[in-house]
């Protein structure tokens, strides 16, 4: 697909102007108090999975021409150590870090992704500055990533360890995942979408080119399904949700353009999937509470998370 006909195939899903010109939620908007509730029912065992990877300085950011992103940089401002022989009563210890938002387990905001000028809902580039974006950030969601999750296993539903680097995800995949695993995909879940990439680094002890290189993902032939199915959400394993090398020309992440720009989905993307995925191989329960909420960091285009699945 071309560069224009990319553009034609992205303008039939916009959602912009769908919950209002005031909007800066987007799809979480599908996410209703009901929705909520049905979602909390689904905790049975009080089993809880941490979705994140590690923040530290062995992360997976490597240096890259096209990337200032790098891993967390730990630093500690007060020790034990400053103690010294006549040590006080009391005495505390305190620390920093200093990280790209995005350089490990996170959320894109809305306004992370320009397409033709524009962000979501039709507000132009111009409302991201140096001082961070006026509409659209990440703080606008704070209390919204909770609902329903469901995992897609891609490759076990394939009878694979992991998919390979540039096998793209289709709507018959997902499609074929789910009725294999007896879950449907419904309004208002938030998505996620195993392909077994960071399962492929931990066996390798290396991440590799997991930061910006080839990847498995979805394809962005995906994008009508996952505005039909009314997703709040999609996230994977993988460094950006959607397959590389890109399927369209002059469009590096065609799926982020169609995903973010236009329909105002929200994207997670570097979890770490594998325990939930071997525990919900095991119980054959495929869906759990889920809850992910963005650090309310103002007019910031993306957030470091800690993702929940409770089962």
């Amino acid at each position: 697909m071309d560069a224009a006909a990319f553009t034609r195939f992205a303008e039939k899903y916009k959602n912009w102007g769908r919950w209002g010109q005031d909007d800066e939620v987007g799809t979480l908007n599908f996410v209703t108090p009901e929705h909520i509730v049905q979602a909390a029912r689904l905790i049975r065992k009080g089993k809880v999975f941490s979705l994140a990877i590690p923040f530290d300085s062995k992360g997976p950011q490597r240096a890259r021409e096209d990337s200032s992103r790098f891993n967390p940089i730990h630093t500690m401002l007060r020790t034990g150590a400053d103690l010294g022989p006549k040590a006080p009563i009391r005495h505390s210890t305190d620390d920093m870090v200093v990280m790209p938002l995005q350089c490990a387990t996170q959320w894109d905001s809305l306004a992370h992704v320009i397409f033709h000028g524009k962000m979501y809902n039709n507000r132009p580039a111009s409302l991201v500055t140096s001082a961070g974006a006026e509409k659209n950030s990440i703080d606008k969601i704070r209390s919204r990533p909770v609902g329903r999750g469901v995992l897609l296993d891609i490759p076990r539903y394939k009878g694979v360890p992991w998919l390979e680097p540039g096998h793209s995800i289709t709507t018959e995949d997902l499609e074929g995942c789910a009725a294999k695993e007896k879950v449907a995909v419904q309004e208002g879940d938030f998505l996620l979408v195993r392909t077994g990439h960071v399962t492929m680094c931990k066996s390798q002890r290396d991440w590799g080119t997991y930061a910006g290189g080839d990847r498995p993902g979805l394809s962005m032939h995906t994008i009508p399904w996952l505005y039909e199915k009314k997703v709040a959400s999609v996230a994977s394993d993988n460094y950006g949700v959607e397959v590389m090398p890109t399927e369209t020309e002059g469009f590096r992440s065609p799926l982020h353009l169609a995903g973010i720009a236009c329909m105002g989905l929200l994207l997670g993307e570097i979890f770490d999937l594998d325990e939930l995925a071997a525990d919900c191989a095991q119980d054959s329960i495929y869906e759990f509470f889920f809850v992910a909420p963005p650090l309310p960091i103002t007019g910031a285009v993306g957030s470091p998370i800690n993702p929940f699945a409770i089962k």
